[in-house]
């Protein structure tokens, strides 16, 4: 079944009207950065202290709103049912579910406000006389959140720290902003550290840069189409840049897990290139995890069953069963939780607003729903998750394997997605055709917050077998109302 369908708001990415009219604007944050409106004057902070601010600020992604929503909730692996008056929020997850959004929506407000701060944060560090380390951090963080600007929205507002408060920002195509990314990307590199594995990697390496690199290059005919619908021409000398980058991260270190499951976990050795070490991964479980459940969720997002069905019955990524054996937390598996749910005694668990034995159903309507309805699903474990993930290796090992694709290699595109199935215990696939490579991503990253990226460069965002039409323009959301208004540099975007 697919679906039915404050640091403040700085003027850095909004031009904030308000602040227009300031002759002086002083942050009072501990940074002690201050810029007078007047002359654009600027005077440099602690790039210390300003870059333990901006790594903070990445746990952000770790919401389940705002730029996790825009990533993830608008495509056909998740579904926000409302049961009775539980997650209606005034419509919110059910306009990004139908794609129904405007620019009014608050979580497309929350996460351009977000990214573009965090942008201009990593932009008043590079100005604050960094050492060659600090300033290729701050490269690197200012070109990931910036990525997430250009994908989602396409255009990009760019102000420089000696723009004084009543200057606009300037306005940056979506083209301009891949080469700005790219061209941080690229000088950060020489001076990231080069670090392996970990399940604490919280600081930018290169193994990060690599990644960011080999994602923008492997969308570059997305992010460089003269219609951000498309159609898409992949050129080869990209998809060998994307396979480049991968090899360096391979270089660095990186393996896969044979136990698909313990890569989210704090054991996790083989695949953590990045995590957020501010927030944790709590979020992922309390969203979907029902009432009676423990720890008790919010019993909110579900999968879909023609989701779910992509799945073999014995792929080990589909899930490992509660075990119910006292422990706490024990009455949760991991992966896919449908049908009968125990207790972390291995008793049946009862759903206290029915009265009867909790059972997840395959069905879930998008509104009207009982609380048993819907596929749940976990990937980080309460019993044992690690940080929260931003890249991982899985990912990277995937990008290869469709730029190997695109480039006219099937077969080593074959190769290299059976290695990663049989290491997880898998069965290796006979053949590989552009639906099921598509397949195999979803299969490996589900609910990792990436996955609207994907169909827009599959061409299954608004259109794909058994999905409902949406309009071609939702593969863009919309500037912000308080933005344009705000800024006129910025365009709002065709179809709002």
């Amino acid at each position: 079944m697919k679906k039915n369908n404050i640091y403040k708001i700085l003027l850095a990415s909004t031009g904030l009207a308000f602040m227009s009219a300031c002759t002086d604007l002083v942050n009072e944050e501990k940074d002690s950065i201050v810029r007078t409106s007047a002359g654009g004057t600027f005077t440099p902070g602690d790039p210390a202290a300003l870059l333990e601010s901006a790594y903070k600020d990445l746990g952000a992604y770790t919401d389940q709103a705002n730029i996790y929503a825009l990533g993830q909730h608008t495509t056909a692996e998740m579904i926000p049912p409302t049961r009775g008056v539980d997650w209606g929020d005034n419509g919110v997850w059910r306009t990004l579910d139908a794609h129904t959004w405007d620019a009014t929506h608050s979580g497309i407000t929350n996460a351009w406000n977000q990214l573009n701060q965090r942008v201009f944060k990593a932009t008043e560090i590079i100005a604050s006389n960094p050492n060659a380390s600090q300033k290729a951090q701050a490269q690197f963080l200012r070109a990931f959140n910036m990525f997430h600007v250009m994908d989602y929205w396409g255009q990009v507002p760019f102000r420089e720290v000696t723009q004084g408060v009543d200057e606009l920002p300037k306005t940056l195509s979506r083209s301009e902003a891949f080469d700005f990314i790219v061209k941080d990307l690229t000088e950060a590199l020489p001076n990231l550290a080069k670090v392996g594995p970990s399940a604490t990697n919280g600081v930018a390496n290169k193994a990060a840069a690599n990644f960011l690199l080999a994602k923008l290059h492997l969308n570059k005919a997305v992010y460089k189409a003269a219609a951000p619908e498309g159609p898409y021409t992949f050129d080869k000398a990209d998809m060998d840049k994307v396979i480049a980058y991968v090899d360096a991260i391979t270089a660095d270190g990186y393996s896969l897990d044979k136990d698909y499951f313990n890569a989210f976990t704090a054991a996790a050795k083989n695949e953590t290139i990045l995590v957020s070490l501010e927030g944790s991964a709590q979020n992922r479980w309390f969203m979907t995890l029902h009432y009676n459940q423990n720890p008790s969720g919010w019993n909110g997002f579900t999968t879909l069953a023609d989701f779910y069905d992509k799945f073999e019955k014995d792929d080990p990524r589909i899930g490992k069963p509660a075990l119910g054996n006292g422990k706490e937390f024990s009455g949760i598996g991991r992966g896919f939780l449908i049908g009968k749910q125990i207790t972390d005694a291995g008793k049946d668990l009862i759903d206290t607003r029915t009265q009867k034995v909790l059972s997840f159903t395959r069905d879930v309507p998008l509104a009207g729903a009982a609380t048993d309805k819907g596929i749940r699903v976990i990937k980080y474990h309460p019993a044992d998750a690690s940080k929260y993930i931003l890249m991982r290796y899985a990912e990277a090992v995937l990008m290869k394997a469709e730029a190997q694709f695109r480039g006219g290699n099937t077969a080593g595109a074959l190769t290299t997605v059976n290695s990663l199935r049989t290491t997880r215990g898998g069965k290796a696939l006979a053949s590989l055709t552009a639906d099921s490579m598509f397949d195999e991503i979803g299969r490996e990253l589900y609910w990792e917050g990436g996955k609207r990226t994907v169909e827009v460069r599959y061409g299954k965002f608004t259109t794909g077998t058994g999905v409902e039409i949406k309009d071609a323009y939702t593969v863009l959301y919309p500037i912000p109302s308080s933005a344009i208004v705000s800024n006129p540099n910025l365009t709002q975007n065709k179809g709002y």
